[in-house]
């Protein structure tokens, strides 16, 4: 007598149309089909959000998967018949309840089906040859029936992934991109022209720059993060457009300052008109030279520099209004971080007076980072004596990292 194959689930548990639809799968399956258990495996952890099951879920599928001695699952024989207890050991000892309820999960979204016995006990019967005549427990066939579907499944979410990480790579490029290329402009003192969006100073195009990024989820989908992406991206051309534009400015100038004077100096009266002065300049060659001039100070917003040294408003008076404003409050602090009078006026000499207040309020916002703000002063002082310090990226830095600690706030 052919052994009859149960459809419905032991005891109080009630058959539903997804069972029959799935044990309506299983048995559509083609007789010789075969797949490999793993890759089904590893295609449904990877569209886990598609199928519907979570890890724990499917963790109890590939304890199951264990109890199948075969690598390919193919045929009539796909019944596993573990019991509850060496089935929880195998998925790394989850509590009874844990287990059942994650066995009722993979039945529902259709990856399992339940072959109960009369009696609800999972065994198998062997005919007279020994092979397994009748078994009752779970049939794995569904992961057969539909293993095209869960790879097609798989690779639409690895599709996703790469898309949604290629437009994340998009956004963390252009932001550090435009994060430099502001602070680039503000130390070049490059003028700012930007039709149409409004801006007239380097500060504008920051404020501009910090809507987009507040505007960033924390936590988004590749539909919400790609006209983010393309904003600043264009944010990003025009910047860079800027900065172009003033490079060619320069090397024009240079080019016609070069030809000017490479005209004035092939007229020989002009050489010859030009030894009496060389003359009169030796005489007082021994006359002390006037000192050289130091650059003029670079500019930067007010709002810019309050906006990544907020801290320093705390030690003013009446709030900081203005550029004198900045100046006195930098006074008190000098005080108080321990900076001597010979180490911020060395710092005034070297930059200027507004820029070493700017540095001051930088060493301020950095905190308990500096452990000897009068030593770090002196050594930015030298930096830019050379050339090699500049307070732009400064600024950016501090500013990055406040929005760091927002978003972990």
């Amino acid at each position: 007598m052919h052994p009859h194959s149960s459809t419905t689930p032991f005891g109080r548990r009630s058959l539903t149309l997804a069972d029959v639809a799935s044990q309506m799968n299983a048995k559509a399956r083609p007789a010789e089909k075969a797949v490999h258990k793993w890759q089904v495996f590893r295609a449904i952890c990877a569209a886990k959000t598609r199928v519907g099951v979570s890890e724990r879920a499917l963790a109890v599928l590939d304890a199951l998967l264990s109890f199948h001695p075969e690598t390919l699952l193919s045929g009539e024989a796909l019944i596993v018949f573990p019991s509850n207890a060496q089935l929880a050991l195998r998925a790394h000892g989850m509590t009874p309840a844990t287990l059942r309820r994650h066995l009722s999960a993979l039945v529902a979204v259709g990856l399992i089906i339940r072959r109960d016995s009369p009696n609800g006990k999972r065994f198998a019967r062997k005919g007279r040859d020994g092979e397994i005549d009748t078994a009752f427990g779970f049939d794995l066939g569904p992961l057969v029936a539909r293993a095209e579907e869960f790879e097609a499944w798989a690779e639409a979410v690895r599709a996703e992934e790469r898309a949604l990480r290629l437009v994340r790579e998009k956004i963390t490029l252009c932001r550090r991109d435009i994060a430099k290329m502001i602070a680039t402009g503000i130390e070049e003192g490059v003028p700012v022209i930007m039709e149409g969006h409004g801006v007239s100073d380097w500060s504008d195009i920051h404020g501009f720059y910090r809507a987009l990024v507040d505007r960033i989820p924390r936590t988004a989908t590749r539909d919400e993060l790609e006209p983010l992406a393309e904003e600043l991206s264009r944010l990003a051309d025009h910047v860079l457009s800027l900065l172009e534009t003033h490079v060619k400015t320069k090397k024009m100038s240079a080019n016609e300052s070069q030809i000017e004077r490479h005209i004035q100096n092939s007229n020989t009266k002009d050489l010859i008109a030009l030894e009496p002065v060389c003359q009169e300049s030796q005489r007082h060659k021994s006359e002390p030279q006037p000192e050289t001039t130091r650059p003029p100070q670079q500019v930067y917003p007010l709002t810019m520099v309050l906006d990544a040294c907020p801290d320093i408003v705390d030690y003013a008076k009446g709030g900081i209004l203005n550029w004198r404003d900045l100046q006195a409050t930098v006074i008190v602090v000098c005080t108080m971080l321990g900076i001597t009078p010979s180490a911020w006026n060395a710092a005034k000499s070297a930059m200027g007076e507004i820029p070493a207040a700017i540095v001051v309020a930088g060493i301020l916002q950095k905190g308990t980072k500096v452990t000897s703000a009068g030593g770090y002063l002196r050594d930015l002082t030298n930096k830019a004596e050379q050339g090699r310090f500049k307070i732009g990226p400064m600024l950016m830095a501090l500013i990055s990292a406040r929005k760091r600690e927002r978003k972990r706030a």
